[in-house]
């Protein structure tokens, strides 16, 4: 098994290669799954820093404490819609327990009576993740109200299923156009490197997902398909009774991932916070993403009795949860000029366009047996009273 800091793995690939010849190719998304949740070497299960300075990426949880704090807000909303009673949040994914020290902190402190009726559960497959969560998470974990389990642990819940930053790392098809019909990739053995070829697809359900979404991709264009993810968003509709659907994540919506100028698709690589294109490279020591199909996964919900509630970008949804209020309220405590200035960039991160996560993020909020509620998040921008002093 790796260790942290090894950023080859030649046993994994070694093991990898093999496996390709008896198959004689593999899909991508099946390269993809096992880069990244292989049990011994997979870049999400064995012991590595995956989150903050020192590991290979940020997390919006993992930029400032206000993102979790802003979310608690939303979330005490849906405990009051919910009539007040006992209630789950159920976040996936969890990486190094950031979000949910967060929440769990500004739920404490700002709703005592929400945190009387409040149970964490946190879905994570990685023991090391849960070890790091543990650790991050003590105090909470004393009072018995944080748990780990299964999603199907889950079945019958009352409460808000959350995620941030999940479903972007399911493994995704790779397909391409070609001559009008539908390609796949596979994954072969070239020499001593990975390779690609075109074939026919694995499964119908890649032709199927293109009619149920109705876009076709542009001819010559590579574009992802993420059916784990449809997967996903069925078995969350089916374990949630009552309440609501929580997701953050990159994206957009069908017409605008596979819109016919986005030639090469969406898929990318984290290492050591720097980005690449070349999945085949630090197998099992870099994390590969996609955007996710936001159209997708409303469409999946509302299948299985999910409404969408919300759906906009992360500026917007912490925005109409308070966003500048907390700005202000947390540089008034903060006599260090200095430090005041890092605390506006941190948090102004969350939510610029660009250089941000501002617009990039998305946020998705789905809900059932709870009516149309008005729901904080939603507050436009104008009828939200702005503090006297502004953004510097």
């Amino acid at each position: 098994m790796s260790v942290e800091g090894v950023e080859e793995k030649p046993e994994f690939v070694r093991l990898l290669r093999q496996q390709i010849d008896a198959e004689q190719g593999i899909t991508f998304a099946r390269f993809m799954e096992q880069a990244l949740y292989h049990p011994d070497y997979g870049y999400y299960i064995s012991a590595r820093k995956r989150i903050g300075k020192e590991g290979d990426f940020f997390t919006s949880s993992s930029v400032h404490s206000c993102f979790g704090r802003l979310i608690a807000r939303q979330l005490e909303q849906m405990w009051q819609l919910l009539g007040g009673k006992d209630f789950i949040v159920a976040e996936q994914g969890a990486g190094e327990g950031h979000l949910a020290v967060d929440v769990l902190d500004a739920v404490s402190e700002q709703f005592p009576a929400f945190y009387e009726r409040l149970r964490y559960r946190i879905v994570e497959i990685s023991g090391d993740a849960r070890q790091r969560q543990k650790k991050t998470l003590q105090r909470h974990l004393d009072t018995g109200r944080l748990d780990w389990c299964t999603l199907t642990d889950l079945q019958g819940m009352r409460g808000c299923l959350l995620s941030n930053e999940l479903v972007d790392a399911f493994p995704v098809h790779l397909v391409q156009t070609v001559a009008g019909e539908l390609r796949e990739v596979y994954v072969i053995n070239q020499g001593d490197d990975f390779s690609e070829e075109l074939r026919a697809p694995s499964t119908p359900q890649l032709t199927e997902y293109f009619a149920q979404i109705g876009i076709a991709p542009a001819e010559g264009n590579r574009c992802e398909v993420n059916l784990a993810a449809r997967d996903w968003m069925a078995q969350v509709a089916d374990v949630l009774e009552e309440g609501f659907v929580l997701t953050i994540d990159y994206g957009y919506p069908a017409k605008d991932l596979y819109a016919p100028e986005r030639h090469a698709g969406t898929l990318l690589c984290y290492h050591k916070h720097q980005t690449n294109e070349n999945p085949y490279q630090h197998v099992g020591c870099q994390d590969i993403t996609a955007h996710v199909d936001f159209t997708t996964l409303q469409q999946i919900g509302l299948k299985h009795g999910l409404e969408t509630l919300y759906f906009g970008h992360q500026y917007q949804f912490l925005m109409g949860l308070g966003f500048l209020e907390l700005l202000m309220q947390m540089q008034s405590h903060e006599t260090d000029p200095i430090k005041a200035q890092a605390l506006r960039m941190s948090m102004k991160r969350l939510i610029l366009p660009e250089a941000g996560m501002g617009e990039s993020f998305k946020v998705l909020i789905q809900g059932r047996g709870v009516g149309q509620p008005e729901l904080l998040c939603a507050r436009r921008i104008q009828d939200i009273r702005m503090p006297a002093a502004g953004l510097s």
